[in-house]
C-alpha cells in the first residue's frame, strides 16, 4: 500500500477543501518508520514493484500522469518535451512512450541524455550548449510545435516553452526550480491559444488509474539510489545539486 500526498482528495475536481490535508504539511510527512493514516488515504501499488520503486508513485509519477494523461492526455501522434532528468519529467518521459508519443528531452548533461534515449526519448537537446531550446524543440517538430510541454523550470524555461509549444498546445506547469516569476508574453498566449495549467500532485482516482496503467505495462520507476534511513542528508545533498537522474529514495 501507498500512501496518497493529498489525504482527502479522493476523486473529482480539485478543490480547497479536497487540497487541504496534504502529507508534509499540515499532516506529517511520510519521512518516518511507523505512520498512521485513515484507510482512504492509502492506496494499492502494482505488485511487481518492490518497496523502493512504489515510494516514488504517490507525489512525482501521479503529478507526471496527472499531466500528460488526464490534464493535456497525449498518445499516438503527440509530440511531449519534458525538461530535465528528475523524477517527475522521468516519469513524464515513460508514461508518454507508453501511450504511444514522441518525446524531446532537454538537460545540461550528455550523459543524462544518453540515459534518457535508453528510456525511449526520440531527441534530446543540451540546454546548456544550445541556449534556445525552444527554437531547436520546433525545428524537431518540423515547424509544427510541440504538443504538450512538462514545465519544471518555471523563471527559467518558461520563454523557451513558450517559444516550442504549438498553437492550441499546453504547457502544464508543475515546478519552479528555475525560480517563481517570469514577465511572460501575453500576445504568444492568446496568439497561439494556448492552455497554461497549473497542477500539483493528484487524486485517489487518478492515482488508482495510473498503477492499473504500470501494472499492465509492466514499467519500472527509475530510482537513483537508494539511502538508508540515517543518510538522509546526504539524500538532500544529491537532490539539492541536481546529481540524480529519477528518483532518489530513502529505505525505511
Amino acid at each position: 500500500m501507498c500512501p496518497l500526498f493529498f489525504q482527502s482528495w479522493l476523486d473529482g475536481p480539485v478543490t480547497a477543501q479536497k487540497r487541504s490535508r496534504p502529507l508534509g504539511g499540515p499532516l506529517p510527512g511520510v519521512l518516518q518508520e511507523q505512520m498512521l493514516l485513515d484507510a482512504d488515504g492509502v492506496s494499492k501499488v502494482p505488485a511487481h514493484l518492490s518497496f523502493e520503486a512504489a515510494a516514488t508513485l504517490p507525489c512525482a509519477a501521479l503529478t507526471a500522469w496527472r499531466a500528460i494523461a488526464v490534464e493535456a492526455p497525449v498518445g499516438p501522434g503527440d509530440t511531449v518535451l519534458v525538461q530535465g532528468t528528475g523524477g517527475v519529467s522521468i516519469f513524464a518521459l515513460q508514461f508518454a512512450k507508453a501511450r504511444g508519443a514522441r518525446v524531446i528531452a532537454t538537460s545540461s548533461s550528455e550523459e543524462k541524455l544518453e540515459r534518457a534515449r535508453a528510456l525511449g526519448a526520440d531527441e534530446t537537446i543540451n540546454y546548456r550548449s544550445t541556449p534556445q531550446w525552444g527554437a531547436r524543440a520546433l525545428e524537431l517538430t518540423g515547424g509544427k510545435g510541440v504538443d504538450v510541454i512538462v514545465e519544471v523550470g518555471g523563471e527559467s524555461t518558461l520563454k523557451q516553452s513558450l517559444d516550442a509549444v504549438r498553437v492550441g498546445g499546453a504547457i502544464v506547469v508543475i515546478g519552479v526550480l528555475g525560480g517563481i516569476s517570469t514577465p511572460i508574453l501575453v500576445p504568444s498566449v492568446f496568439s497561439k491559444n494556448l492552455r497554461i495549467l497549473g497542477i500539483s500532485v493528484g487524486s485517489r482516482a487518478h492515482f488508482d488509474d495510473m498503477c492499473t496503467h504500470i501494472d499492465r505495462w509492466k514499467l519500472e520507476p527509475v530510482v537513483d539510489r537508494a539511502f538508508g534511513f540515517g543518510e538522509v542528508p546526504a539524500a538532500l545533498r544529491l537532490m539539492e545539486a541536481g546529481g540524480h537522474f529519477g528518483k532518489v529514495v530513502v529505505r525505511v
